[in-house]
């Protein structure tokens, strides 16, 4: 199921004056103590948004959270940050994992805890206020949601490329592509690449015919095997440059000609093509046949990380946590620290992080999974960046000045500092003073590759 727009209801877009190219901005709220899984949003306007305890008249978001003080915190977006003030509350304000006074600025999306609640601080806030689908295996936010409606929109072209990280749904996409298209009638055949020996991979993707080498019996391949339907081949760039050049012959001729034939066999087949690699890289490398990614990309659809998806790790959380055990809950500071963490495998590496947590708990005899339970506890100090921590119309005293955060280490430093840890980002950040999760996001920020950490 994916996102629907609520009828009767005027957007986020539509409530704030916001076109679709300038995206709106929005606090997603998260009641997870109390109200399992209560969802509200709020449009931020220029004024900003004053937070506080249900009941009280002055304030525009109320929670019903008894530790959440009367006016408890401000938040506005300026200048493409976040800024978000405690009033004087009476038992505190986390902003990106850190307790904040004053006046704190979020580069990029922001976390902020208070009490029971967890506010999520969205930049592109477009269909956060639709309804939100779910369905047997995923949470279907609305990052998530344009995604799947770009590769619905491709299903009418023969090829599609998706790129995306490990565990982003790269094959619900290929099941998306093929439901929606022409040839739904047809088989899905699913192949990756990265498993397949370079030895094998011609006769396993084109067939082969008796004769073709020692003991070859007729035979036909996954390309053959898709016919009428559609095949799914992962980790594309995996392929041989020799395997690439037959496949590119395929898209083209609609043509396959297994090992030991003399003439083609017409096959109609949509192929959807995925990697986590950098093709660009590839290509300039000569491991990817240009040819091949411009035949392929015809259109391409990045599918967004589990970071880029904010709002939907709550949901997902809370799902692990009640399928790992009837009566579970989850702690407020366990739901912040995994909107914190970056989750290089996404999904994936989400859900067995949490079931581990859950079931940490039970053993503990607890009914309330805690940050403390996730492999690795919760994140110390601050895992985003936090530009700077006093009130901004005030003039910073010495103390103050002191006490402010440090700027980030910039590209020169943050290469260096992997290079001397053998490209081990634990190390990196630890020489860095950071938390790994910071550096990782640091990274992204800068363009900078995460490539093998082992060790880590």
């Amino acid at each position: 199921m994916y996102l629907r727009a609520v009828p009767g209801r005027e957007t986020l877009e539509e409530r704030t004056s916001i076109g679709a190219s300038v995206a709106a901005v929005a606090v997603v709220i998260v009641v997870v103590d109390g109200e399992r899984g209560v969802r509200r949003v709020h449009a931020v306007p220029p004024r900003g948004l004053t937070i506080g305890r249900a009941g009280e008249l002055d304030v525009e978001v109320a929670l019903d959270d008894d530790l959440a003080s009367r006016r408890h915190a401000e938040v506005h977006w300026s200048g493409g940050a976040w800024r978000v003030t405690d009033l004087g509350s009476r038992n505190g304000t986390s902003a990106d994992g850190a307790r904040i006074e004053g006046t704190v600025e979020l580069g990029g999306d922001g976390v902020v805890r208070i009490g029971r609640s967890v506010l999520l601080l969205v930049r592109d806030g477009r269909g956060h206020d639709a309804a939100v689908g779910d369905d047997d295996e995923r949470v279907v936010g609305p990052e998530l949601q344009r995604a799947f409606a770009a590769v619905t929109e491709a299903a009418r072209e023969p090829t599609l490329l998706v790129l995306g990280e490990s565990g982003t749904g790269k094959e619900a996409a290929a099941r998306a592509y093929h439901d929606a298209g022409p040839r739904r009638a047809g088989p899905l055949v699913t192949v990756n690449g990265a498993t397949i020996a370079a030895s094998v991979a011609e006769r396993l993707l084109f067939g082969a015919r008796r004769g073709a080498y020692s003991g070859a019996t007729d035979a036909p391949g996954f390309v053959q095997a898709a016919a009428g339907g559609t095949l799914f081949l992962d980790e594309v760039a995996e392929l041989d440059l020799d395997v690439q050049a037959k496949l590119l012959r395929v898209i083209e001729t609609h043509e396959v000609i297994p090992l030991g034939a003399t003439a083609g066999t017409v096959v109609e087949v949509g192929i959807v093509a995925a990697t986590h690699a950098d093709l660009d890289a590839r290509i300039a490398a000569g491991r990817f046949r240009a040819d091949l990614y411009y035949r392929l990309a015809r259109p391409v659809v990045v599918l967004p990380p589990l970071r880029a998806r904010l709002a939907d790790i709550p949901r997902l959380v809370l799902r692990f946590i009640a399928a790992a055990a009837p009566g579970l809950r989850a702690h407020p500071r366990l739901i912040e620290t995994c909107c914190l963490r970056a989750w290089p495998g996404n999904v994936r590496e989400l859900s067995h992080a949490v079931r581990a947590a859950a079931q940490r708990a039970v053993a503990d005899g607890r009914d309330v999974v805690r940050a403390e339970n996730l492999a690795g506890g919760e994140p110390p100090g601050i895992a985003r960046e936090v530009v700077a921590a006093r009130p901004s119309s005030a003039a910073a005293t010495p103390a103050e000045e002191a006490a402010r955060v440090p700027p980030p280490p910039d590209r020169a430093q943050i290469v260096a500092a992997l290079e001397a840890a053998n490209g081990n980002l634990s190390a990196a950040a630890r020489a860095l003073g950071l938390h790994r999760t910071h550096l990782y996001r640091l990274m992204e920020k800068l363009g900078l590759r995460r490539d093998d950490d082992a060790g880590d």
